[in-house]
């Protein structure tokens, strides 16, 4: 038996339940397929998972050291297992969300596995659908090194981190992109002896270099080890030899070098977003392609934002500074230690960084408690083309984190 839908969507994370919802609102008649959990890697093997154990180390971490700010916490210690557990509710929690989002929206689920037959027909079991349209947002898998593959035992991948049952006592992770610098906290926070290789010339290489640099000195500082243009070269017994000759020996070794998209035959007429697409890999882009694509609202794909959690959050939009030519740019630089509210909190470290070209801001990069937050009041100036001179007439509260944006103003 043939069903007729005007859209058909392959993969349930959050570009494909994004594109259901606001089709659906549009009035068309959507059918979404899903072979495993709605919600696709963010929500149940990513960003949400890893920020709820994130949060529980950062709690675990300060009230240790309460004494700080006056406060006496006897015997603090932790539970791996209930931080699973509320980390599952998390998930669960979220995931009954969307789908219950959906069901209210008529969009028909199918949890099985799907195939395009052609740029109208998609199959499933033994039925087949014919489909105005068709978007496949079929997601991506964590990438394997050569040589280094995944046995989910010893060499884990970050899907494999999530289901640890109990935490080791050391760790070396492969790689300093996000993925690597938030489990590197983590495991830090709980006091895992940790230890990064990155093949680069410094952690984090995607980020603005003067960022980087202070990723580094923060690690040092909490007694994270790291090798940065160095790469395992290989294992011998599970004692793990690098390419600067150096052996280190530990319980788990974590995999962090990124994903790539999930196999597929491609098709003409199908259109397909999200991680399966090659292009950036965050759920805010897929996100923003799903709602262009149902919607028509255009965005500023050179202008997306990227946030690293932990304390202190990371966060970039724009040019960084190695990107731009000496001399042809401004740039103003506010420490985090000179705003009230970074001592009142206990979070001074880090920095504000905001580039300029003809009074235009091209580019900000902030090291600081609410990062996430503040790199978006600049990221709009940007792409609307609000000169620094025009943000320096908005008023700012204080005490705040976001007075620093303004601090950071004064010096263009």
């Amino acid at each position: 038996m043939t069903q007729t839908y005007d859209l058909g969507i392959i993969g349930g994370g959050p570009a494909g339940y994004t594109a259901a919802l606001h089709a659906s609102a549009k009035g068309l008649k959507v059918i979404l397929f899903e072979k495993e959990n709605i919600g696709g890697v963010c929500l149940n093997k990513g960003c949400i998972p890893t920020k709820s154990i994130m949060h529980s180390g950062e709690m675990f971490y300060k009230y240790k050291n309460a004494q700080t700010f006056g406060l006496n916490l006897n015997e603090v210690s932790y539970d791996w297992g209930k931080i699973i557990e509320h980390k599952n509710n998390v998930v669960e929690k979220l995931r009954k969300g969307i789908e219950l989002a959906l069901k209210n929206a008529k969009v028909e689920i199918i949890p099985k596995e799907a195939n395009i037959l052609d740029s109208k027909t998609i199959q499933a079991g033994e039925c087949t659908y014919q489909c105005k349209k068709i978007i496949c947002a079929i997601g991506s898998s964590p990438k394997a090194i050569e040589g280094l593959e995944f046995d989910h035992k010893f060499i884990l991948s970050s899907d494999d981190i999530l289901a640890l049952e109990h935490l080791p006592k050391s760790i070396l992770i492969i790689g300093s992109g996000a993925i690597g610098i938030e489990w590197a906290r983590i495991m830090s926070n709980f006091g895992v002896e940790t230890t990064i290789v990155e093949f680069a010339p410094h952690l984090l290489p995607a980020a603005d270099i003067e960022v980087s640099k202070r990723i580094e000195r923060i690690f040092k500082s909490r007694g994270i080890k790291f090798y940065t243009q160095t790469s395992v070269e290989k294992i011998d017994n599970e004692k793990i030899i690098l390419s600067n000759g150096e052996t280190v020996e530990v319980e788990k070794i974590l995999a962090a070098v990124g994903r790539v998209p999930n196999t597929f035959e491609k098709i003409d007429g199908v259109r397909y977003i999200g991680d399966v697409a090659g292009e950036i890999q965050l759920a805010h882009y897929a996100i923003k392609q799903a709602i262009e694509e149902t919607d028509g609202i255009k965005f500023e794909k050179t202008l997306i934002p990227f946030v690293v959690y932990g304390s202190p959050e990371i966060a970039w939009a724009g040019l960084r500074e190695q990107d731009l030519e000496p001399d042809t740019y401004k740039k103003a630089f506010i420490l985090t230690s000179a705003l009230g509210k970074a001592h009142c909190d206990g979070e001074t470290e880090g920095f504000i960084k905001i580039l300029s070209k003809d009074n235009k801001i091209v580019g900000v990069h902030i090291v600081s408690k609410e990062a996430s937050a503040l790199v978006q009041q600049i990221l709009i100036a940007i792409q609307n083309g609000i000169s620094a001179d025009k943000l320096k007439e908005v008023c700012y509260p204080h005490p705040t984190f976001s007075e620093g944006i303004f601090d950071a103003l004064l010096k263009l």
